[in-house]
């Protein structure tokens, strides 16, 4: 384990590690904080996990549902270029495992636009609370990969990402060929819930058995 100004890494290692699993912390969060409330309540002994850090705490400043001001802009172009050399650095570590690439809040949001950016793909993305970042009216990527299994969480009651954000992120991974599967929970506080635990357990059990996630866990 370690803190500071790098990703932290836990989990399995070298020949130990069946898949691996790169999660993204949200808005004024930490790694340790991702491992704390997310990460300590999985059973998943044979993955790696390679957990990005911030620079400043934020990977782009403004609300994820705001419109994409040129600050934003470049923002996320530098948080995409942050996250690609973490799924890059993860690949080069421990080449030919599977990858998840998984993300809460601003993390999940930050994820998507992975997708959507055409940026070398993983084998499947789960976004805990996450949305497009932007708004309709703004040109963006949506370059997603075709088949590419998803899970895609929402809360009706969720004061970051309101339940209209969330219908436009899965209509759009959705309608680009997305294997798509998108539960949105009612009442569910900004967390990630124990339901949404067992998909990620599951997600990375099929992955590390060398198949495709079938995201049938329970809701």
């Amino acid at each position: 384990m370690n803190s500071g100004s790098g990703p932290l890494r836990l989990g399995a290692k070298g020949p130990e590690a069946k898949a691996i699993c790169v999660f993204v912390h949200g808005r004024g969060q930490s790694p340790e904080e991702m491992q704390a409330h997310v990460l300590a309540r999985l059973a998943a002994p044979s993955v790696a996990f390679i957990l990005p850090r911030a620079p400043s705490g934020v990977w782009v400043e403004a609300r994820a549902i705001d419109p994409l001001t040129p600050v934003a802009r470049a923002q996320l172009s530098a948080a995409l270029d942050h996250l690609a050399a973490a799924v890059a650095a993860a690949r080069g570590e421990l080449p030919r495992l599977p990858l998840l690439l998984a993300g809460f809040s601003q993390g999940a949001c930050l994820v998507i636009e992975y997708l959507c950016a055409g940026l070398p793909p993983p084998e499947a993305l789960a976004a805990f609370t996450g949305c497009r970042i932007g708004i309709a009216a703004d040109a963006r990527a949506e370059q997603v990969p075709g088949r590419i299994p998803v899970y895609l969480t929402g809360g009706d009651a969720d004061p970051w990402i309101p339940v209209a954000a969330f219908a436009e992120a899965a209509a759009t991974l959705g309608r680009r060929g997305a294997n798509l599967r998108a539960d949105l929970f009612p009442g569910r506080s900004h967390e990630v819930s124990d339901p949404e635990i067992a998909m990620l357990e599951t997600m990375l059990a099929d992955l590390a058995r060398g198949r495709a996630p079938r995201m049938e866990a329970a809701r």
